[in-house]
């Protein structure tokens, strides 16, 4: 992100650092040490890195900023999760959620200012959509989140230990920054984050699915919510493209050089609508010759929604059928709900609204 011409070195890459300094008449050594203040120490301003010489550090004050988002409201849950509202450089605002566990702490991060994809279950969609989010906004949430919790002098007790990309927007939308950030994410110089640690989740964007495998193939999880394409159409209306059959395609392509990764398939609860014993035979049908492990999600309500969320016996019911025909199948906790920062609750500020319709009709015509 670029403010008063100035560069936001969260937006770079360590490849990408390598050539800002080198276009400095730098050395290349400069990358660990910069990546290094900003992201293991959570150092942001340039006077309070120590082994730079006075003249690199007053360079760099001119013609570049590491620039966070702004807070605007932190909502505490009685679980302990928390959601902040952050607010970007033109005034949209984005909603990030941390989840704390006993064996972790997952980051859900948002990609898009809103979202374009009118899934019917999920609040996000009805805020509209703005624009992508630049790499810089994206690591920005977890710098922001690691500066808020506290990062630890031991770099092995760090405190978000697992990213999410299941916040606002639908990631593979904004393939090179998200990619982008997500090579941020691994870099040891920077958070360092394995693989099996970092998890994309999509509503089903075929090509896309191809290319994050050939590009940083993280772990993947799929929005599928339906075992036909007639229900799933639906809730998830990017069905319409690439329906169930070209999705577990894509999907076992995925894994296909890695037999013990699974993916995840998660499947919101909706009373009436997807869980019923019959749902499940054909869930358990259309995944056998999927490596998927499937993850039951409670309806989160929101205001207007259509859905109700399926019963807690409905939901037991449902899973026990899974597991019986041999699909590993766990049930999500909900986290956060009395804050809206479950599931499907995240809603931001969307600024501009008005550019869904043209994003939707280019996703279905072009298939970007």
């Amino acid at each position: 992100m670029m403010t008063d011409d100035k560069t936001n070195l969260l937006g770079l890459t360590r490849p990408m650092f390598d050539r800002f300094f080198a276009a400095l008449g730098e050395k290349s050594y400069r990358t660990s040490q910069v990546m290094k203040w900003i992201y293991h120490h959570g150092v942001i301003d340039f006077a309070a890195m120590t082994n730079l010489s006075n003249a690199l550090r007053a360079k760099l004050a001119a013609i570049a900023e590491i620039r966070l988002p702004e807070l605007v409201t932190a909502q505490p849950s009685a679980d302990g999760t928390i959601k902040w509202l952050l607010r970007l450089a033109d005034g949209n605002c984005i909603e990030t959620v941390f989840i704390p566990e006993t064996d972790r702490g997952t980051l859900c991060v948002s990609s898009q200012v809103g979202c374009v994809l009118n899934c019917t279950f999920c609040s996000t969609a009805t805020q509209g959509y703005s624009r992508d989010l630049t790499v810089a906004e994206i690591t920005g949430q977890i710098l922001f989140a690691a500066r808020t919790l506290g990062i630890p002098k031991n770099r092995g007790h760090r405190v978000v230990t697992n990213i999410v990309l299941m916040g606002m927007g639908e990631p593979l939308l904004n393939f090179d920054n998200v990619t982008a950030a997500i090579e941020v994410m691994l870099d040891d110089f920077a958070f360092g984050i394995s693989r099996r640690r970092v998890t994309l989740s999509t509503a089903g964007l075929v090509p896309a699915i191809d290319r994050l495998r050939e590009t940083v193939p993280v772990s993947l999880a799929v929005s599928l919510h339906a075992p036909n394409d007639a229900l799933r159409d639906r809730l998830v209306p990017l069905n319409r493209k690439y329906p169930i059959d070209k999705l577990l395609s894509a999907c076992r392509r995925y894994v296909a050089e890695n037999p013990h990764k699974r993916i995840t398939m998660e499947y919101v609860m909706l009373k009436d609508i997807n869980d019923l014993d019959s749902h499940a035979q054909q869930l358990a049908q259309v995944l056998k010759e999927v490596p998927s492990k499937i993850n039951l999600i409670p309806f989160n309500p929101f205001p207007g929604a259509e859905y109700q969320c399926s019963s807690n016996t409905r939901i037991r019911r449902f899973q026990d059928r899974l597991m019986q025909l041999g699909c590993p199948t766990m049930i999500r906790k909900t986290r956060g709900e009395d804050v809206a920062a479950a599931c499907g609750q995240l809603v931001g500020r969307v600024q501009d609204r008005t550019r869904r319709q043209q994003r939707w009709k280019n996703l279905v015509h072009d298939g970007k």
